[in-house]
């Protein structure tokens, strides 16, 4: 047996140990039925229009991202994005996430969030544009700041990396 396989199984033998039994749910309550009479929004949708890039690059092109989200209690999030990246290619990102509304006593509207994933689409000659690609796959950690303009919109500004911020709108249902 070659030895990445061996250390596949060998990973794979650890994770299903005992020590590791615990709730591994991404999505916790995702399935949860709705209480009787609750009209809280279930959903988010996220569109970006613009992303501004730290370096210029004459192969970038315009990001154009749409996502839709489930909202989960403890103010998490699990979703999927779909968007062109910096150089045309349609590319998709599906995701965890958390938030941490009210971050700022005084400003009692922003909000922090994070969400974490496996991000597909930087093939090709771009392949080394994002970190740890594999195939196209590569993880991704999202960090933003937002402002809730209502119980249902918001503003909200990405930080993707080292290579650009995202601007964008959100909107419950």
């Amino acid at each position: 047996m070659k030895p990445r396989t061996q250390a596949a199984f060998a990973l794979l033998a650890a994770l299903s140990s005992p020590a590791f039994a615990i709730d591994w749910t991404l999505c916790p309550g995702l399935n949860d039925p709705v209480a009787a009479g609750d009209t809280a929004p279930r959903y988010e949708a996220f569109f970006s229009p613009y992303t501004h890039h730290w370096s210029h690059d004459d192969e970038h092109k315009p990001v154009v991202a749409l996502s839709v989200s489930r909202l989960l209690p403890n103010d998490r999030y699990c979703g999927l994005s779909v968007f062109t990246n910096s150089f045309g290619q349609p590319s998709a990102y599906a995701f965890v996430g958390k938030s941490w509304p009210g971050i700022w006593p005084s400003q009692p509207k922003v909000y922090a969030s994070v969400s974490a994933g496996i991000l597909y689409g930087y093939v090709g000659k771009y392949k080394n544009k994002v970190p740890l690609n594999v195939g196209g796959f590569s993880p991704a950690i999202i960090p933003a700041i937002g402002y809730r303009l209502s119980p249902r919109a918001t503003v909200e500004v990405q930080v993707l990396g080292t290579a650009a911020l995202m601007f964008g709108t959100t909107w419950r249902f």
